[in-house]
């Protein structure tokens, strides 16, 4: 590991550092650092801010230093949140990991933690190792002929569904991003992740009001039961009224460069009876566009069928 200056922060104002790597849970920071992915000069802990809190009166609002755990256990959080941050990494880590870091998590591919391989988003213009190597684990959406890695985070594919948004914090003052706009597809710079300016830092997580969220699954296949990243997975949110959907919400994970918004398989939902043939009509719908290589073609079949199982889950009651 390199040397780097480690300092805390008392106040938000005195942790804005253009140049500076913010600490919280480090889960995903100290690994990257030992791996020397991550040789930030500066490290700034930010564990003593007042970034905590959770609030379900209108909507949920998550202090962004919240850990994962406690928000998976809190009443009120939507069921597709709580089972998206129990289905993340292991218990020890869900204690110490906030959402604020899972939401900035870094991708997993094996090729940007192996610093001896050329890696687009660890080092601009080197090239992706991923797209003629193995690519088993990687997106088939949202892909670019610079990176084909995929988004890490669960609780992001449930937020993105939700309409989920970040406020970010900074020097210049402080603004509200839609967490859909907030992730960037790599297209010809992946090494630009998301739309946090130097220096800013999440300070709040905002989930609008939606009551017939309280309906709502998070489905994850996996290599192994726990501990282990998504090859596919669906957050899905329903409103059924009289064995009809009325609303949906849908969005992917496991498969893409960013948590992935389903928008045509929900309106392919709306108004259609509560039949399986209806839900395998709309997965059909969420692969458009899909680019599959080598080893990871398999990924298109298993979303729509992961799609179709957290609808028949959410619909076990209503249907036909």
């Amino acid at each position: 590991m390199r040397p780097f200056e480690l300092t805390t922060a008392p106040t938000i104002e005195s942790a804005f550092s253009a140049d500076a790597a913010f600490l919280a849970g480090g889960t995903t920071l100290v690994d990257l650092m030992k791996l020397n992915v991550l040789t930030p000069r500066h490290v700034v802990d930010i564990n003593d801010l007042p970034l905590r809190g959770i609030d379900t009166a209108d909507g949920l609002r998550f202090g962004a230093l919240e850990r994962m755990a406690d928000i998976a256990a809190h009443p009120g959080v939507y069921p597709v949140i709580s089972r998206a941050l129990l289905l993340s990494a292991s218990q020890q880590l869900r204690n110490m990991a906030s959402i604020g870091g899972n939401l900035m998590q870094r991708t997993r591919c094996t090729y940007f933690r192996d610093v001896a391989m050329p890696c687009n988003r660890r080092e601009p213009g080197s090239g992706c190792s991923a797209i003629t190597g193995v690519n088993r684990m990687h997106a088939i959406l949202g892909t670019s002929d610079a990176c084909i890695a995929t988004h890490a985070s669960d609780v992001a594919v449930a937020l993105v569904a939700l309409d989920a948004e970040v406020v970010l914090a900074g020097a210049d003052g402080t603004r509200t991003v839609k967490l859909t706009d907030f992730y960037r597809l790599p297209g010809e710079t992946p090494e630009v992740e998301h739309d946090l300016r130097p220096g800013e830092l999440i300070t709040e997580v905002r989930v609008p009001r939606l009551d017939w969220a309280a309906n709502s699954t998070y489905v994850k296949v996996r290599d192994r039961q726990s501990y282990e990243f998504a090859l596919a997975s669906a957050a899905v949110a329903l409103d059924v009224q009289d064995s009809r959907i009325v609303d949906a919400r849908v969005a992917a994970g496991g498969v893409a460069t960013v948590p992935w918004r389903l928008t045509a398989v929900e309106e392919a939902l709306r108004g259609k009876p509560v039949t399986e043939e209806s839900f395998e009509q709309a997965a059909a719908l969420a692969v458009e566009g899909a680019r599959p290589l080598a080893h990871n073609a398999f990924k298109a079949s298993l979303l729509k069928r992961t799609i179709v199982r957290a609808l028949l889950e959410l619909t076990e009651g209503s249907r036909r």
